[in-house]
């Protein structure tokens, strides 16, 4: 039977003052094979965020059944206070790993990285950027992939269709794009015009953003979650999982999927290399330099036009010959518009 009355029955919880969010599924099993050096990995993933993450930034980890000595070391980030929230499970997969990440919680920004993630210097103050310059952005990879320039975003392009804020730059970092292309071992994944020129948009003189956004690292408006219509994914990895909840979240809601210009986060894969070392060296701690909190719009739209947008003058523009032509419009040479 009870006795007495809960004290904390019908009290608020105490806010806190994080505003952004990080959240890393991990699925070490053990430390052979495909999974050798994914421990080493994820050592260098973790560390490089704490070093590169202001202090406003709330960690959690869901460990998705690893092994023992993955699991006594991210319980000791825990209660060393490096890692804020530790959620371990069976193998529910990599989706539902992260669903568990964020229900619970309200964030303005939520960032959803693989294990397999190497944070740089600045990664958070350029994404904070291009949520500053342009309201409508939902999405934001430190990763930019001229590959992903039709991947969920027509909105955009409706939206910008006739202006000059909408045209090819040249790439900043074309190594970074290659190094992405070698470590998912295709180093034929981009063309030679992708490494040359991506679609961007521009705010202003100060800040401009690639269209598109890769999922193996990304920043969210918190909000867009709070829509999510699928709790479950059926499937341990891949699928149409992350498309459904994590890819098609931006443009259901109106908002842009984008890239910085430069590159901020290096994908890892599943083996050590010389290269990783060294890079990790040069980090700089960043944890107590100044930050603006950045200041999301509230953005409404029409659900009938959004649709009309997305399913009739969206997939119109994707047709092959006026895709070309839209891509010539937009400052491509024909003959690269051919091969983009």
């Amino acid at each position: 039977m009870r006795l007495g009355f809960n004290p904390h029955k019908d009290k608020k919880i105490n806010t806190n003052d994080f505003f952004h969010q990080v959240i890393i599924p991990v699925y070490i099993p053990n430390q052979e094979g495909y999974f050798k050096d994914s421990f080493t990995v994820l050592q260098y993933c973790l560390n490089s965020l704490f070093l590169t993450s202001n202090s406003k930034t709330y960690f959690s980890i869901i460990d998705n059944s690893s092994c023992t000595e993955v699991r006594d070391y991210l319980d000791k980030l825990f209660q060393e206070k490096k890692i804020h929230e530790i959620i371990h499970t069976t193998a529910i997969g990599k989706l539902n790993a992260i669903l568990k990440g964020i229900v619970g919680h309200n964030f303005t920004l939520v960032t959803i990285s693989d294990a397999d993630v190497l944070f740089l210097n600045n990664w958070q103050s350029e994404t904070y950027n291009v949520f500053n310059a342009f309201p409508k952005a939902g999405v934001v990879s430190t990763t930019p992939n001229s590959r992903m320039v039709k991947h969920y975003t027509s909105s955009i392009f409706i939206d910008t269709l006739f202006s000059k804020k909408l045209h090819f730059s040249k790439v900043e970092n074309p190594k970074a794009m290659k190094e992405f292309a070698e470590s998912i071992k295709n180093s034929s994944f981009f063309k030679d015009i992708h490494l040359q020129k991506y679609l961007t948009v521009s705010s202003g003189e100060n800040c401009k953003a690639v269209i598109g956004a890769g999922h193996f690292v990304a920043t969210y408006r918190g909000d867009i979650f709070n829509k999510i219509k699928s709790k479950y994914s059926e499937y341990s990895l891949g699928g149409d999982s992350e498309e459904i909840i994590l890819d098609k979240s931006a443009i259901e809601n109106d908002l842009w999927r984008l890239s910085t210009t430069n590159n901020f986060t290096y994908h890892l894969g599943n083996t050590k290399e010389d290269w990783m070392e060294k890079v990790f060296n040069s980090i700089q701690n960043e944890t107590n330099l100044d930050f603006e909190v950045p200041e999301l719009k509230s953005i409404s739209y029409n659900k009938l036009l959004l649709w009309f947008k997305i399913n009739f003058l969206g997939k119109i523009l994707f047709k092959k010959l006026i895709w070309k032509l839209f891509l010539q419009y937009k400052g491509l040479k024909k003959i690269d518009s051919n091969n983009y």
